[in-house]
């Protein structure tokens, strides 16, 4: 009943939650080798410019992301789809590292950052009751892309080429999903019929702005929290050429991963989003970090491949949760006013953590750091985050009561 009612705007959040793996760093990466190869790039000059570009479009989710507060996403979505398409041409058309390094500036600002910003920002403010429900369904999106992109993808390549690869992506959202966003998202939603229905109330019946967020003791207690999973998340995936040479397994053996996490993320998310609902969203910071605690310890004295199906599933939990979470947890606690501003902020933090993770563990690994035994200190930090968490949610609860 609940799928069937909002199915459109279910579908809006899918939708731009699917297409926002063509800004995602596991989809560039497939085109890594190519892209090195045609501009002469060493591993290291690819990774520094790669984390600039990432770097810049956080500043940029910063400074604009509180767009979705002032822009109706009928006219919002389109326009950041159309931005999206470009950068996706100047990739096939780059014939200098500037263009290059401007293209990988707007696929990130818009894939990782905006796309799914947008979609997690309708779902907060357009449900209340099944705010969980709506997010996780919502966040199926960046599962099924995980699925069914790269396959896709690689096919691509091996007919087509690498360039005419992209300019297939920018034909696909310009004439494709600009026009499909434009047409689910052209009437408001609002739970309770009228626009103002959406305005809910944060702590103490106020609607909160990004500054006084901010100053919150929350936010900065979340700080490590919100960085954590974008930074272990994107390491495992960025470094398993390194894992593979290290432990003495092929690329193709750990392959089934890719599944492992894709499962477990969705079955996560969906069992969070529940959660979420029935005991409130600030009861799943104790249990966030510990399925990657565990899962990023397996890989430090791992010598079957199997145990890298293990990791990545446990990994994908915490995918999962966290997509629930924060989707349904500052809606809750700062009202959904300026929820865009206020997850701007958020979003921001996790995309600097998605760009700092492959800089810092690659420095290690040329140090003499293999990444398995990084894995062990990262598994303790999650283990004593989780306890911190614990003490996050007993005074969190106590305010929202």
């Amino acid at each position: 009943m609940f799928l069937r009612q909002n199915l459109r705007w279910l579908s809006a959040g899918f939708v731009l939650t699917f297409v926002s793996a063509f800004g995602q760093t596991w989809f560039i990466s497939l085109f890594a080798g190519v892209i090195k190869a045609e501009h002469a790039l060493t591993d290291g000059s690819w990774g520094s410019l790669y984390t600039l570009a990432t770097l810049g479009a956080a500043a940029l989710m910063f400074w604009r992301g509180s767009l979705a507060d002032t822009v109706a996403l009928s006219r919002l979505a389109p326009v950041i789809a159309l931005i999206f398409a470009l950068a996706a041409l100047a990739m096939a058309l780059a014939n200098t590292v500037w263009v290059l390094a401007a293209a990988l500036f707007l696929l990130r600002f818009c894939g990782q950052g905006m796309f799914s910003h947008m979609a997690m920002t309708a779902m907060g403010r357009w449900f209340e009751a099944n705010r969980g429900k709506a997010v996780s369904i919502a966040n199926l999106g960046h599962s099924a892309g995980e699925v069914v992109v790269p396959l896709v993808t690689v096919l691509a390549i091996g007919a087509i080429g690498w360039r005419l690869s992209w300019i297939g992506v920018a034909l696909l959202i310009s004439l494709g999903i600009a026009p499909l966003l434009w047409v689910l998202l052209r009437n408001d939603r609002s739970p309770r019929g009228q626009r103002q229905g959406t305005m809910l109330a944060g702590l103490h019946g106020r609607q909160w702005t990004r500054q006084e967020a901010a100053r919150h003791w929350l936010l900065p207690a979340l700080l490590p929290v919100l960085l954590t999973p974008g930074f272990i998340g994107t390491v495992v995936f960025f470094h398993q050429v390194h894992i593979a040479e290290v432990k003495g397994w092929s690329l193709v053996s750990m392959a089934p991963g890719y599944s492992a996490f894709a499962a477990t993320t969705v079955i996560a998310a969906l069992v969070a989003g529940w959660a979420a609902d029935r005991f409130g969203a600030q009861r799943l910071l104790p249990v966030l970090l510990l399925p990657t605690g565990f899962g990023i310890f397996v890989i430090g004295p791992a010598e079957q491949v199997v145990a890298w199906y293990v990791a990545l599933g446990l990994i994908g939990m915490t995918q999962g949760i966290a997509s629930a979470l924060w989707g349904t947890l500052l809606p809750a606690v700062y009202g959904t006013r300026n929820l865009g501003a206020i997850r701007s902020l958020a979003t921001t933090i996790m995309v600097v953590s998605t760009a700092i993770g492959p800089g810092i563990t690659g420095i290690l690994i040329d140090q003499g750091m293999n990444f398995p035994a990084q894995s062990l200190m990262m598994g303790a930090w999650c283990m004593g985050l989780a306890g911190a968490c614990f003490l996050i949610d007993r005074r969190l609860t106590r305010e929202l009561s």
